[in-house]
């Protein structure tokens, strides 16, 4: 799945910015944090294709 994918990449992304804020650099936190809105507005995006699929499957 396509969003999957994108949802893994951008956890893979912000690897390094994480080491850097819990080193105490805060333009790092700053990043990381709006990657984590990034990845639940992507993890909601799955999870509601996840249902569309179930009812989907449910109608045929």
């Amino acid at each position: 799945m396509e969003s999957f994918d994108k949802l893994k990449s951008m956890l893979a992304e912000i690897e390094e910015d994480l080491a850097k804020a819990e080193g105490g650099n805060k333009a790092a936190g700053v990043r990381v944090r709006k990657v984590m809105q990034d990845v639940k507005d992507a993890a909601q995006e799955i999870r509601v294709k996840i249902l569309d699929m179930n009812k989907t499957e449910e109608k045929a």
